[in-house]
């Protein structure tokens, strides 16, 4: 019985947030964007440098080829 207002009061979030325009500062946005676009370079860069050892490295399955050939 609770049901039907908790829905009419998302339906009527959800319609007004379908039809409101809201004010967009598109220089904003724009500057936002390109800083996570350094931050993602730099942090990819940080990855490509890790000391730390792959720990998976020398790790072989010996089924990993079994499979493979037998599906043939």
């Amino acid at each position: 019985m609770g049901r039907g207002r908790a829905k009419a009061k998302q339906t009527r979030v959800a319609r007004d947030l379908k039809y409101s325009s809201p004010n967009t500062d598109l220089e904003r946005l724009q500057r936002e964007l390109s800083m996570g676009s350094q931050q993602s370079d730099s942090t990819s860069a940080a990855r490509a440098t890790d000391d730390e050892p792959d720990v998976w490295a020398g790790h072989t399955d010996p089924d990993e080829d079994s499979w493979a050939s037998s599906a043939r």
